[in-house]
């Protein structure tokens, strides 16, 4: 029988931070848990990435409610993951924002990600029983636009595919600070699965023209000044690169999936194997990344059932 998968096992508590990156702009985060954001406007406040369940979700706002006691008023969704979305409904807000594709994506394989998400890693659904459904924008966008929190105005866009195809990131000018969801991850692995390993690089390079003095990142501790943001960046960029090239050539030569997986142990485990989730990330990072190198362009739904077969062909 095959070993469970690394994250089933993880069920250690992580110790929560709350940092101020910006005037008015704060980062949660969580030792490699999802993090969310915090922006206070004027009269209300905008939260970036609403948590796995509704309990997870309330540690954020109680952590909100230690700073302002202003109405939340906007969720912004970087993209449709279920640890990203599914506690959308503890803040009351009167928007939830996400790209169009973002949404055509919970459309499409909403329900297969929750349910395969569930089943890979149990801690992060904790108070899952509270979870009213999949969650749902009421406010999209092609391209990008523009919420103005009194006179503080927030930027969200997207600028190109990397951890998902429905990316987008928040950019609040005044204090060029940029909330990237899992765009950028700091000491943490990048969740591959669902990715473009060919576009990331782009995308991360236009995150870098922003210029921004600080970052709220998917994962890992709040970067704040320009030198641990380019260190991010950086080690984003060589994450996801060490896996495609590693992954490539054995692509090209008819290699078989368990050749994919060794290649990218010989050459990620010497410099990431101790970045939170490592182990969980690398079978689904080395998945997809053997479909891409094979011209694969669109990821293939994850499902409970092709994690345990996928898994099982690597443990062969």
């Amino acid at each position: 029988m095959a070993k469970a998968f690394a994250s089933q096992g993880d069920m250690s508590e992580k110790k929560t931070s709350f940092t101020e990156i910006g005037e008015g702009l704060y980062a949660f985060t969580a030792e490699g848990d999802p993090n969310s954001g915090v922006i206070i406007g004027d009269d209300s406040v905008m939260i970036i990435e609403a948590q796995a369940t509704p309990r997870l979700a309330q540690k954020v706002i109680d952590c909100v409610r230690s700073v302002t006691d202003k109405p939340i008023s906007h969720v912004v969704l970087t993209h449709y993951h279920a640890v990203r979305v599914l506690g959308a409904s503890a803040f009351g807000a009167d928007q939830i924002i996400m790209s169009d594709k973002a949404r055509a994506m919970v459309v499409e394989r909403g329900q297969e990600d929750w349910d395969s998400e569930f089943q890979r890693f149990p801690r992060l659904f904790e108070g899952h029983e509270s979870i009213p459904g999949l969650t749902w924008p009421t406010t999209t966008f092609s391209d990008s636009m523009t919420v103005y929190l009194g006179k503080r105005k927030v930027v969200i866009k997207q600028i190109g595919r990397a951890h998902t195809a429905g990316d987008s990131v928040i950019w609040v000018p005044d204090q060029q600070t940029m909330f990237t969801g899992d765009i950028v991850e700091y000491h943490s692995a990048c969740y591959c699965g669902d990715g473009h390993y060919e576009d990331w690089g782009a995308t991360l390079d236009a995150v870098k023209a922003y210029d921004p003095q600080s970052i709220a990142p998917g994962r890992g501790d709040a970067l704040v000044g320009r030198d641990m943001v380019d260190a991010a960046l950086t080690n984003t960029r060589d994450f996801v690169d060490s896996t495609y090239n590693a992954v490539k050539p054995v692509a090209a030569r008819g290699g078989s999936l368990k050749d994919a997986w060794d290649a990218v142990r010989d050459a990620c485990d010497p410099k990431f194997r101790d970045y939170a989730i490592y182990e969980h990330c690398l079978p689904f990072n080395v998945a997809r990344a053997y479909d891409e190198a094979r011209g694969i362009d669109t990821p293939r739904i994850w499902t409970a059932q092709r994690d345990l077969e996928m898994w099982e062909q690597l443990q062969g």
